[in-house]
C-alpha cells in the first residue's frame, strides 16, 4: 500500500525542501520551488522490474571487454565529428537548443542516414505520426526502417524499444516524457531526471543508443535539473540564432571524445546541410577595404576556420558610453577598450563601441584578442586593414602579444585562402620557423606588443 507524501523541489537547480521558498535559498531563483506528490511505500516492497532493463551482476575486471567498441557512423560528417566519430553502443547524447533552431530536423537527417543500415526508433512527445510524416517527406528522409512513436509514457516508450530493438532511440523531447509512479507534471524536474534515468539505464543494459532532444531556458541554459547533463555521456549545444542561416552544434561534454569539436550547418528550405569549408562560409559576404573589419584565424578542436571581426566605434557618448558585443566576450573587449587607451594612447573609451562576428558563430578564445583590438583601432581611425590580412594572438594588460596554441594550422588556413599577410605573435613566429611551417606563400610579420602590430597594419 502506498501512501502519498509532499515535497518541494526547484525547478531551476533541482534541490529539494521539506517547505515552500519563494526564492530557491541554493540558486535563488524566485517562485521556482514546486510542490511535488511522492508516493512512499509501505514497508520494503521490491522494486517492479522495467521494461527494457536486464538484470546485471559484476564482473572481473580482467574478464571485461578492453577493446573499444565499434561506433555507428550516422552519415552526417559534422555530426559524427561532435560525437567523436560516432554513435557510440548504449550511449546516451542530449541535444540541447532553442526552440526552433533545428533540433528536431537534425535528427530526422540523422534517423534517415542510420536506416540504411540499422533501426530507429523516434518517440515524438510534442507532434503527431502525421506532422513527423510530413516534416520526414519535405527533408527527404522516409524510410521503413525508422518508426514513430507519439507517446510521452516513458514505461510504454521502454516497452516499444523492447520490442523493436532499435539501434537508436530517439526521443523528443525529454521534457515531455512522464512516469506515472510520480505525482508531478510532465517537464518538472522529478520527471526530466526520472525518465532519463530509465533511458539511460535501458541503453546501458541493451547496447542501445539514445538520444534526448531537451530545451534550453531564456539564459541559455538546459532545461530541467543541471544534474541531467551529468547522467549522459554527451551534450550537444546548438549555437546561432532561428534568424540565422547558419547554425553550430558544439560540444559541451564528451566522455568518448574531445569537447572541443564543433559542426557547422546551414539551414535551408531542404533541411540542414553540412558546411564543409566554414572558412569559406563565414567570409563568402565579406565587403573588402572597409574600415573595423578584420579576419582571424581560430581553432575549434583540431579544426581551423576563419572568421571576420567587424567593429563600429561611434561618437563619444554620454557619461556612460554604449558597450555592446555579439559572439565575443563583452567583458574581454572591455579590456581590450582599456588595454588600447592606457598603452597606445587611443582616446576610444569615452566613444560607442559595437563588436559583431560576422554568421552567428561565437569565439571564445585569446587568439581572437588581437583581431578586436585591431578592429577597433581601425574603426576609430577609418582605416582599413589590407582585406588579405589575418591576424591573431593573445594581449596582455601591459601591451604584450602572447602565444597562443597551434599557430601552424591557423597559418596554413589563412595562406589556404588566399591571405598573403599574417600578423602573429613573435613567439608564435619563432615556433613557426622551428616546425618549418611559415604559413605557405603567405608573409608572416611577427609583433613583439600591440603598438608594433597597430603600427604594421595601419601605420
Amino acid at each position: 500500500m502506498a501512501r502519498i507524501k509532499s515535497r518541494y523541489v526547484c525547478q531551476q537547480c533541482g534541490s529539494e525542501f521539506p517547505t515552500w521558498y519563494g526564492r530557491c535559498p541554493s540558486c535563488s531563483s524566485w517562485n521556482s520551488v514546486v510542490e511535488e506528490a511522492v508516493p512512499v511505500q509501505e514497508g520494503r516492497a521490491a522494486r517492479p522490474p522495467r521494461p527494457g532493463v536486464a538484470a546485471r551482476q559484476a564482473v572481473r575486471l580482467t574478464e571485461a571487454s578492453l577493446t573499444e567498441s565499434k561506433r555507428l557512423r550516422t552519415g552526417i560528417d559534422e555530426l559524427d565529428r561532435v560525437l567523436g566519430g560516432g554513435i557510440v553502443p548504449g550511449s546516451a547524447v542530449l541535444v540541447s537548443g532553442e526552440p526552433g533552431i533545428g533540433k528536431s530536423t537534425l535528427m530526422m537527417h540523422a534517423a534517415a542516414r542510420i536506416a540504411r543500415g540499422a533501426s530507429v526508433l523516434y518517440v515524438t512527445g510534442e507532434e503527431s505520426v502525421s506532422q513527423v510524416g510530413m516534416r520526414a517527406r519535405r527533408l527527404k528522409a522516409v524510410d521503413e526502417r525508422i518508426y514513430v512513436l507519439p507517446e510521452t509514457d516513458i514505461v510504454e516508450v521502454l516497452r516499444a524499444a523492447d520490442s523493436i530493438k532499435p539501434a537508436v532511440l530517439m526521443v523528443d523531447s525529454i521534457q515531455t516524457m512522464q512516469d506515472a509512479s510520480l505525482g508531478s507534471a510532465a517537464g518538472s524536474v522529478g520527471q526530466v531526471r526520472q525518465c532519463a534515468a530509465l533511458l539511460i539505464e535501458a541503453s546501458k543494459s541493451s547496447d542501445m543508443a539514445s538520444f534526448m532532444v531537451g530545451h534550453v531556458t531564456k539564459t541559455g541554459a538546459v532545461a530541467g535539473p543541471k544534474v541531467l547533463e551529468h547522467m549522459v555521456d554527451t551534450v550537444l549545444q546548438f549555437e546561432g540564432g532561428i534568424h540565422q542561416a547558419y547554425r553550430v552544434v558544439r560540444t559541451l561534454k564528451n566522455r568518448f571524445g574531445s569537447t572541443d569539436e564543433v559542426g557547422v550547418f546551414e539551414m535551408g528550405e531542404d533541411g540542414l546541410r553540412e558546411v564543409t569549408n566554414p572558412s569559406e562560409a563565414f567570409l563568402r559576404e565579406r565587403v573588402a577595404g572597409m574600415a573595423g573589419s578584420v579576419v582571424v584565424p581560430c581553432m575549434e578542436g583540431t579544426r581551423p576556420f576563419l572568421v571576420e571581426l567587424q567593429a563600429l566605434v561611434g561618437s563619444p557618448g554620454a557619461n556612460f558610453p554604449r558597450r555592446t558585443a555579439s559572439g565575443v566576450d563583452q567583458g574581454r573587449v572591455a579590456i581590450m577598450l582599456a588595454v588600447l587607451g592606457r598603452r597606445i594612447g587611443l582616446g576610444i573609451e569615452a566613444n560607442d563601441t559595437f563588436m559583431n562576428v560576422a554568421g552567428g558563430i561565437s569565439v571564445d578564445e585569446p587568439a581572437a584578442d588581437l583581431g578586436i583590438a585591431v578592429a577597433l583601432t581601425s574603426s576609430y581611425k577609418n582605416r582599413p586593414v589590407n582585406p588579405r590580412t589575418a591576424v591573431f594572438g593573445e594581449i596582455g594588460l601591459s601591451g604584450e602579444l602572447r602565444s597562443v596554441p597551434k599557430a601552424e594550422a591557423r597559418a596554413a588556413e589563412a595562406a589556404r585562402l588566399g591571405f598573403v599577410n599574417l600578423v602573429v605573435p613573435k613567439a608564435s613566429l619563432t615556433r613557426m620557423k622551428a616546425s618549418r611551417q611559415l604559413g605557405g606563400q603567405a608573409e608572416v610579420f611577427g609583433a613583439g606588443t600591440l603598438a608594433e602590430a597597430i603600427e604594421y597594419l595601419l601605420g
